[in-house]
This record gives C-alpha cells, structure tokens and sequence, in this order.
C-alpha cells in the first residue's frame, strides 16, 4: 500500500478510518485506532460543543498520530462545532448529512483536510465540486443514519468510482480484510469501519448494547423511520413502534414525535433494549466478540494480507 492515496492524504500506515458513530465514538476510541495505525474520528453528533472540545484535548493527549472529527452538517449548533474545529486545529473533518459547499473552504482554509460522506454518485459529483479532499460513499448496509436511495456498497463503489477521481473510501458493511479487499479491488482506496469498532472495549457504547448486538442474526436489523431520515437499526419494542406508525401512513410529525429527544442515547449509551434507538450495520451478525480496537486493526491487516496473497495464485 506504498502508493495509496488515503494514507499519503491523512498521513496514516493503513487505509482503516473508524467512523465517527454517535455515542461510540470518543476520545478514547479515537486514539485507539490512530496508535493502531488508521485514522480514529471522534463522533461529534451526539456531543455538546464543550464535550468535544474536551475529547479534542484528550485524543491530542493520547496519541500524536492524525486523527479527525466527524460532523453532520444538519448539528443544531453546527457554528459553534465548528467555531471548536478550527480553533482546536482538527487535521482532519469528515462531514456528513448536509451540503458541503457550506463549510468545506473555511475549514481547508484553517489547515483541515476534509472528506465528505454520500450515498450515490450524484452526490458524489457535488462533495467533488465543493473541494473536499476525499470521498466516502456508504452503502445502506451501514448502520445508523443513511441513504434515502437504498443502494448496497457493493453496488455503490464502482459507480462513485467512476464518476470522480478524488480519493475514495468505502463504507458499509465492512468489517473484514476479505471486505476491504473487494472494496479496493472495486475502486475505493480505502474502507469507513464503523459496527466493528462500535463493538469494540473502547468504544463508549453501553455494555449492554454491545452484548445484544453480539448476538443478531442475519435479517435482525432493518431500514426505517424513511419519511423523516433513514435509520438501520435492530428490531426491538420501539422498531414495533415505528412500524405500527408507518404501515397506517403515519405523518412525519407524528414519527418525530414518537422519536423525540434523545432516543438513540437511551439505546446505544444507556442500554435500554426496549425503547431505545438501537442503530447499528447489517455486518452486525458477524461479529461474536468485543475486542481492543488496536486487535481489530491487526486483524483486519491481516486478513486483507491472506486475500490478496490468496486471490494472486488464483487464474482463469
């Protein structure tokens, strides 16, 4: 990987970026994956601008390799986040959610490299014309927040691939070397990991939470809430909820008001299984173990090392 554009870009020994994912992605996660040689992203969506700030101050402590913050441009107090930013000198921003013209050229401006994430080609021609650095486009395998289009990673990376020449990262359902082998092999350059990490010692998700996502099967998580913002997550008492809401045609009012404040931090922070937000990806069911984010790293290496060496003997 001498001559890998993601590195060379964020200046890291693998193309590994841990997604900033609300309510697992601290300091301490962040730190993690950068002292492991990818680019750790503390998740600013579910933090008070003083909260980042401080996990800002705390991830400069714990490692001195690069590491970034991930924004969603639609934050309420998106100024003052970004304000923090830029006055903390963050090398690195992934944006998300939003229109990137808004904000990418202040923060290249103040010395940041800045990456943008979509969910189809259209968009991706946009973040390009913007001026970002990079590209990550994510399938709607990922979990959490995503495309309204529906289209699967596998899908998605060729076409983004083909219609922009920025460095690209692929994202969603990756949580393997075999994985971010065939995303490399489809064009991307590097991989977004973020159900892998979120289950991971450092990640500040609620041990309850990662226990239950242990234990999923294949078809455990599903897309819903689409008439507000698309959302994976597992299927429990408040994805009933919703589904009751939406199979009788309910308003997008009434869904936010089922939604209200703070459901997400209920289900991934607090641990509450019955009525709260549960988002995590389909590769979900894969996992059977919370591991160090450093082992995660390694093992994903080596992994993506055995595909390839595999893939060279192999001719038709």
């Amino acid at each position: 990987m001498n001559n890998n554009r993601i590195n060379s870009l964020f200046g890291i020994r693998y193309p590994i970026i841990q997604a900033g994912m609300v309510w697992c992605s601290g300091w301490r996660l962040a730190s993690a994956v950068s002292n492991a040689g990818g680019l750790g992203l503390i998740g600013a969506g579910s933090m008070h601008p003083d909260t980042l700030r401080e996990h800002i101050n705390k991830c400069k402590d714990a490692t001195d390799k690069p590491f970034g913050v991930n924004i969603p441009l639609m934050y309420p107090q998106i100024e003052e986040i970004m304000h923090i930013v830029m006055e903390e000198k963050v090398p690195i921003v992934f944006t998300s959610a939003g229109n990137p013209k808004t904000w990418t050229a202040r923060l290249k401006e103040k010395g940041s490299i800045v990456a943008h994430v979509v969910s189809s080609s259209k968009f991706a021609l946009k973040a390009e014309e913007a001026g970002v650095d990079a590209i990550v486009a994510e399938g709607f395998e990922a979990g959490g927040h995503n495309g309204r289009e529906e289209t699967t990673t596998l899908t998605l990376i060729p076409q983004v691939r083909q219609a922009v020449t920025l460095p690209l990262i692929a994202a969603g359902g990756i949580a393997t070397g075999g994985a971010m082998a065939a995303m490399l092999a489809l064009g991307a350059e590097g991989v977004q990991v973020g159900t892998r990490f979120a289950l991971t010692e450092e990640s500040s998700a609620s041990e309850t939470f990662k226990q239950k996502c242990l234990s999923l099967n294949e078809g455990d998580t599903l897309l819903s809430l689409k008439k507000i913002s698309p959302t994976r997550m597992i299927k429990n008492e408040f994805y009933q909820q919703v589904q009751e809401l939406e199979d009788r045609g309910a308003t997008p009012d009434e869904l936010r008001a089922l939604l209200g404040r703070g459901r997400s931090k209920k289900g991934i922070f607090e641990g509450d299984l019955t009525e709260g937000e549960l988002e995590i990806g389909q590769i979900a069911s894969h996992i059977r173990q919370v591991l160090p984010a450093a082992q995660v790293v390694k093992e994903m290496i080596e992994d993506y090392n055995r595909t390839v060496v595999g893939l060279s003997v192999k001719t038709f």
